[in-house]
């Protein structure tokens, strides 16, 4: 365990056979943060250390990232909740108020409406989770990762001209997956809707008005169709609009909790 001046320590734990990172500061109602896809607990750092005055606060580096180990096969978001339940049995954490930023988002939202009983309040920022509609660049791209696939069976020159394909084509989070590549695909292709009207938690959705990953389009989509939900847009913040606007998504976040 690693312990920093502010109280908070990193520690180790192993879960269902991998071997865990995770962040643990404060004391009072608890707090679990969720960080987006390719990020980790300290990508949540300003906001850990605040609501740590007066909170008991956890972020995880959810398995693939950080110092956490990689899953030994492709997840899909219902499986990273399964284990953000388990981590909470694990620690004794009975209930907590769920903050997920982007990919975050999507564990909360399947973690909100699968398991209520483990959720206190939500919020939602920038989050993922709804499919927006396939354009002709989407399809292209599906096209050419088919023929990649195929070239990829026909030796060393196929690899590289299937890799120069994918350089090209390929999202910039598909280009830096690795080996959690197959992973990034079943959770981008999983459309949470449906679970959205099946959460009773009270929901915040904060959202960049810039947010060009997760537009606020989803943002009101969520509101529109969580039962009890409100939506904050933030002027001048992009996909990461708790950094962004940092002291004005404290007080809204102080406010929500508070309340």
């Amino acid at each position: 365990m690693i312990q920093n001046r502010q109280g908070r320590s990193t520690q180790q734990l192993v879960l269902n056979s991998l071997k865990i990172s995770y962040q643990v500061a404060g004391a009072g109602d608890g707090v679990l943060l969720l960080h987006g896809w390719g990020g980790e607990a300290a990508s949540f750092q300003p906001v850990f250390d605040w609501l740590a005055q007066s909170h008991k606060v956890y972020a995880l580096d959810l398995p693939g990232f950080g110092e956490s180990q990689i899953p030994p096969t492709a997840w899909n978001s219902s499986d990273y909740a399964q284990f953000v339940i388990a981590f909470m049995e694990k620690l004794g954490i009975p209930k907590a108020h769920f903050i997920g930023h982007s990919f975050g988002g999507r564990i909360s939202i399947i973690v909100s409406a699968e398991y209520p009983e483990k959720v206190d309040k939500l919020i939602l920022v920038d989050s993922a989770g709804i499919i927006p509609p396939r354009t002709t660049k989407y399809h292209l791209r599906v096209g050419l990762a088919k023929i990649g696939k195929l070239l990829r069976r026909c030796g060393r020159y196929g690899v590289i001209i299937a890799n120069a394909m994918s350089a090209r084509t390929g999202s910039k989070d598909y280009q830096n997956a690795g080996d959690m590549r197959a992973t990034l695909v079943k959770v981008v292709n999983q459309d949470l809707r449906a679970f959205l009207p099946r959460i009773t938690a009270s929901t915040l959705l904060i959202w960049g008005e810039d947010d060009k990953d997760t537009p606020v389009a989803f943002g009101r989509i969520m509101e529109k169709e969580i039962p009890d939900a409100g939506l904050v847009v933030l002027k001048e913040a992009g996909h990461f609009s708790y950094l962004d606007q940092f002291p004005q998504f404290c007080r809204i976040v102080a406010s929500f909790l508070n309340y």
